[in-house]
C-alpha cells in the first residue's frame, strides 16, 4: 500500500490519472492550452524539480539575468507538460499524428542500409514518445528503452499511451538477461534508444567532457552496439510547438566487436560532443528533473 504522500506525489498514479483524463475527455483546445497552465503550477509547487531544472540551466549556459531564468525555467516545465498531454491523448478522441522532421535522414537511412539494427542515443527531450508512427513511416521500428519509475502503476499507465504511438517500451534493470530483448530487436532490423542523461546507481559509465565539466556516459549503449554490431546514432528531439517536433540525427559511430576501452571512451566523447551541442541550442527541452547519483 503506497504511503499517503508518496501518493499524492508529482510523478503518482493519481496525478498521472488526471493529466490522462483532460488529455482524452478534454476538447482538444484542453490538449494544447492547459499545459501552459499545470507546467508553470508544477514549476512552483515542485521546488525540488525546479532547483534541478534551474541547475541543469546553468549547467549549459552559465548565470543568466533573473528575468531570463524564470523564463526559460518555466518554458522547461510548459515544454515538458505539453508533451506529457500529447502523449496521454492517444488512443483517444484527442490523437494526432505529430509533424516531425528529420534533420539528418540520410544518415538515418545509410546506418539502417548495414542490416544490423540501429542503436539510438538519446537524452530525456520533448517528442520521444509521439514520434513513433514518424520511424514506421521510413520503415523502422523503435523500441525505447526507460529507466523503471518509481510508482510502477503510473509507469504502466504511460507506457501504454507511449505503445498506442508506435513505440515498444523495455524497462531494463541490473539484470544481464533484461538486455536478450534488445539484441533480438536488433537483429530483427530495428531501433533500440537509450537515453544517456541519467546514471542509475550501479551501472558502469565511461569518463567525459559534459557541458565543459567532468561528466559520465553510460557504457550500456555502446557495449550494446559493440556486441550487436548496430551502428550507434546520436539523434535528438525537440517540441516546437502543439505537435510539432523536431529530430537531429548525427553521423553514426561504428565500434568493432573487440572494442578497447580507449576506442570505447572515445565513443562515448563523441555522444557526450553531441549532447551538449544539442543542448547549448535547445536548453529548455531538456527534462532531466531527477537527483544526480
Amino acid at each position: 500500500m503506497p504511503k499517503p504522500l508518496a501518493a499524492l506525489a508529482h510523478d503518482s498514479l493519481f496525478w498521472r490519472r488526471i493529466a490522462a483524463w483532460g488529455a482524452q475527455q478534454g476538447p482538444e483546445w484542453w490538449v494544447k492550452h492547459s499545459p501552459t497552465f499545470f507546467g508553470l503550477a508544477g514549476a512552483v509547487l515542485v521546488p525540488s524539480a525546479r532547483r534541478k531544472v534551474v541547475s541543469n540551466l546553468r549547467r549549459i549556459r552559465g548565470d543568466a539575468s533573473p528575468l531570463r531564468e524564470v523564463l526559460e525555467t518555466g518554458r522547461t516545465f510548459t515544454n515538458y507538460a505539453g508533451c506529457l498531454a500529447e502523449v496521454l491523448s492517444n488512443g483517444s478522441k484527442n490523437a494526432r499524428l505529430p509533424e516531425a522532421e528529420l534533420i539528418g535522414r540520410e544518415r538515418v537511412l545509410e546506418a539502417a542500409a548495414h542490416n544490423k539494427g540501429l542503436v539510438v542515443v538519446t537524452i530525456h527531450t520533448g517528442g520521444w514518445e509521439t514520434v513513433g508512427p514518424f520511424f514506421s513511416r521510413i520503415g523502422l521500428k523503435v523500441m525505447m528503452v526507460m529507466e523503471p519509475e518509481r510508482d510502477a502503476r503510473a509507469r504502466e499507465l504511460q507506457d501504454e499511451a507511449r505503445r498506442k504511438s508506435g513505440l515498444l517500451v523495455a524497462h531494463v534493470g541490473m539484470d544481464p538477461l533484461d538486455s536478450l530483448p534488445l539484441l533480438r530487436h536488433l537483429q530483427s532490423g530495428g531501433v533500440v534508444a537509450l537515453q544517456v542523461d541519467r546514471v542509475p546507481p550501479g551501472i558502469r559509465t565511461a569518463p567525459v567532457r559534459l557541458l565543459g565539466a567532468p561528466g559520465e556516459i553510460p557504457l550500456g549503449p555502446l557495449r550494446l552496439a559493440q556486441v550487436s554490431g548496430a551502428p550507434l546514432v546520436p539523434i535528438f528531439c525537440s517540441r516546437l510547438g502543439y505537435r510539432r517536433y523536431q529530430l537531429e540525427a548525427l553521423p553514426p559511430i561504428f565500434l568493432p566487436r573487440r572494442a578497447s576501452s580507449d576506442e570505447l571512451t572515445a565513443a562515448a566523447q563523441k555522444v557526450a560532443d553531441a549532447v551538449t551541442a544539442f543542448l547549448r541550442v535547445h536548453p529548455t527541452q531538456w527534462f532531466h528533473f531527477g537527483e544526480e547519483r
